[in-house]
């Protein structure tokens, strides 16, 4: 087989696997855009329920036991891994 007609032929080879995979591509950016607009037309999303008057969120509560054995874990892994 002569040098310029494998060169055609793995030209043509790309493009064909090029064009394969762009088609691909677009078909499921396609499907997928139909598909969330369906969803989102018979299934739509619940609205947030509204706030009523100053009610704040309550505050985090910290749990002092647990705030000293991270603590440790920390001092005692900064300790063993020192250089």
């Amino acid at each position: 087989m002569q040098d310029s007609q494998l060169l055609n032929e793995g030209l043509a080879l790309m493009g064909l696997g090029m064009g394969f995979v762009f088609v691909f591509l677009t078909v499921l950016v396609i499907v997928t855009t139909l598909m969330s607009k369906v969803i989102g037309r018979f299934f739509p999303e619940p609205p947030a329920p509204a706030a009523t008057g100053n009610r704040r969120p309550p505050a985090p509560r910290q749990d002092d036991d647990v705030m000293v054995a991270i603590t440790a874990a920390v001092h005692r892994y900064r300790r063993r891994h020192r250089r």
